[in-house]
């Protein structure tokens, strides 16, 4: 993941771009981006959506997301990890196995 972080930074930092990624704008873009995504799906079933776009997209989510963890100095694998532990208790097998229901339903 630092590599992706490192040859992003080094993308903007080329174009002078930094001036315009604050988290603000950088939180603003990664919704617009995921916007696009979901265009990808818009009335079509799921495996008619370009493959293609679908990817071009997400990489566009994960760039402004990269961005935005580096702005506040996240470590993007430990945030994610410690997602994963708060879901496991909020989500117990027993309990979410299954089911699409929110923990506070469960």
């Amino acid at each position: 993941m630092q590599e992706i972080i490192d040859a992003l930074i080094s993308f903007r930092n080329q174009r002078d771009w930094e001036q315009f990624h604050n988290p603000k704008d950088l939180a603003v873009a990664l919704n617009v981006e995921a916007g696009e995504l979901l265009e990808q799906f818009l009335w079509k079933r799921p495996e008619d959506a370009s493959k293609e776009k679908v990817r071009e997209e997400l990489a566009d989510v994960f760039a402004y997301a990269f961005l935005l963890a580096e702005k506040y100095d996240f470590d993007v694998k430990e945030i994610v990890l410690e997602k994963i532990k708060s879901n496991d208790r909020k989500y117990p097998v027993d309990k979410a196995r299954g089911t699409a229901r929110k923990y506070t339903d469960l």
